[in-house]
């Protein structure tokens, strides 16, 4: 396994990390699932979205949007 760096802006790390955390997700997850599905479809960008209201997350909005990307996952790895 291999470790990168990469040099952000700290403001674009805490929104990053704010988007992220409405998803579900982590820093790490969304770097290898970036490279995972652009290696695999063989192009750059993939979408995946958030909502903009991330200062009061609501937790069952957070399970959702992490359903909702896992689906989406699934249904790219049947075809």
């Amino acid at each position: 396994m291999k470790t990168i760096s990469i040099r952000l802006e700290d403001s674009l790390y805490e929104e990053l990390g704010e988007m992220l955390d409405a998803m579900g997700q982590t820093k790490q997850t969304f770097y290898e699932t970036f490279t995972r599905t652009a290696l695999r479809e063989r192009r750059i960008p993939f979408i995946i979205s958030a909502p903009l209201e991330t200062k009061e997350g609501n937790e069952d909005r957070r399970i959702a949007a992490f359903h909702k990307l896992e689906a989406a996952r699934k249904k790219s790895s049947e075809t």
